[in-house]
């Protein structure tokens, strides 16, 4: 995943946040205790969200201990887990495995070899774990790449594959709540996958690498577009969002898909009229 499912830390109270973090350096301790270190460097926001959301749902047990770790020497951290904790990081590590086999058969990169020798043993077990799973997420990058290589531009058919990628991924349990959660995760995928290609575009230009949006980026109305799909994406994954029966860590929920979700789009928004404007003078 790409680290866009985050908080508006100034909105959030300090125990909201300080919850928020000790969740995220639970999973980063999980990944450390399961994968050792080099399973910490596949830590994500979003596996934290994907936490955050199957706890309140679920609300499983919870274990609260204070560790010290590298990044926090000094002083010892809240980490905060429970049996959601280990499925995110056995999805976390399988999706890095996945995108680094994919980095290697489409670009042919040398760290995309690298990951796959690092993360494969430990990811063939987790796919013997899970796999059906393994199998949504291995088809689906199969597909989204087939895509890109037919240089498919429409955003809601190259976007489909990664919204089904990540629906598989919010199915934690075969029970009522399945439908709804499997349509979030599909429209939270979408909307990730967008924002990413939207991110990226100056960069895949510059590489020559695929990019959903070459097309139309140079059209005057492009960020009315661009606006215009995301937000629309990201309404749709909010209504499914809100049939749930949530109450713990609503607040902090809320704020990443309301408002954490855009500040990456609204920063390169802001820098644009910047840019422009100095242009201008």
């Amino acid at each position: 995943m790409f680290g866009y499912v985050i908080t508006n830390k100034p909105e959030l109270k300090i125990r909201e946040f300080a919850r928020y973090k000790g969740i995220y350096c639970g999973l980063c301790q999980k990944l450390k205790e399961r994968y050792g270190r080099t399973g910490q460097l596949t830590l994500t926001y979003d596996m934290t969200f994907l936490i955050l959301i199957l706890s309140s749902l679920y609300e499983p047990k919870e274990e609260k201990k204070q560790k010290r770790c590298l990044v926090h020497p000094a002083k010892k951290q809240w980490m905060i887990t429970n049996e959601i904790t280990d499925y995110a990081a056995d999805m976390n590590l399988l999706l890095s495995y996945f995108h680094f086999v994919d980095d290697l058969e489409d670009e042919k990169k040398l760290s995309g070899g690298a990951g796959k020798m690092v993360y494969g043993r430990r990811a063939q077990k987790i796919q013997k774990k899970y796999p059906k799973k393994a199998k949504v997420i291995r088809e689906q990058l199969e597909q989204l790449r087939t895509l890109e290589q037919k240089n498919v531009t429409e955003p809601d058919e190259i976007s489909r594959p990664f919204g089904e990628l990540m629906a598989e991924l919010f199915c934690y349990r075969e029970d009522a709540f399945l439908p709804i959660l499997s349509r979030f995760g599909f429209f939270l995928g979408k909307y990730i996958y967008l924002l990413d290609a939207y991110m990226d575009l100056e960069e895949d230009e510059k590489k020559g690498s695929f990019n959903p949006f070459f097309q139309q980026k140079e059209q005057a109305d492009f960020p009315k577009k661009i606006q215009d799909i995301l937000e629309g994406t990201m309404r749709a994954a909010i209504v499914e969002f809100e049939k749930l029966p949530l109450e713990q860590d609503i607040a902090i929920l809320r704020n990443i898909l309301y408002e954490g979700v855009k500040i990456a789009y609204l920063k390169k928004q802001a820098d644009g009229k910047k840019m422009e404007e100095e242009l201008d003078e």
